[in-house]
């Protein structure tokens, strides 16, 4: 269980702090709530506490890890499906997973696909918040600013 001033990821979300547990009745239920404030477009989300493990909320990553993440964007890009409904599926899938690395490998790999073909709209959305979500957690775990990890991001990925 997490406590307040904790720095957690909401998979799909991205990375905030714990501001408060508290207890709301919603649709006629009461729960604990996790209320998070994520730094990235100064929004508040609730997290039920009893799904916590099931939404696969997790603490953000260690300074030392951010360094192997800058080294997965680095990397060249990966294979993916040609087909645009199977990247963009198999792409859902790890944004979705929370893992950090996965993520990075997306947005690694849509930008370099950018740079070179260009990029669905559907496939440029999946992009920014792919990107959002990595920018959240780096933010946290160095403590510095958003603009300052989107040039680590954009210097990173050759």
């Amino acid at each position: 269980m997490f406590g307040i001033g904790d720095k957690i990821v909401y998979p799909m979300h991205g990375a905030g702090i714990i501001e408060a547990i508290e207890e709301k009745e919603v649709l006629g239920k009461k729960r604990k709530y996790y209320i998070v404030r994520m730094p990235l477009g100064n929004m508040k989300v609730m997290i039920p506490l009893q799904n916590v493990e099931e939404i696969g909320i997790r603490e953000i990553i260690s300074i030392e890890e951010v360094e192997q993440v800058i080294a997965v964007l680095g990397d060249d890009i990966s294979k993916m499906p040609q087909n645009w409904n199977r990247r963009y599926r198999a792409n859902m899938d790890k944004i979705k997973s929370g893992d950090i690395y996965e993520v990075a490998m997306v947005v690694r790999n849509l930008m370099l696909r950018d740079k070179e073909k260009g990029l669905s709209t559907g496939e440029r959305k999946m992009l920014t918040n792919a990107k959002q979500i990595l920018i959240s957690e780096i933010v946290l775990a160095r403590d510095v600013e958003e603009e300052t990890v989107e040039e680590l991001i954009n210097a990173a990925i050759k």
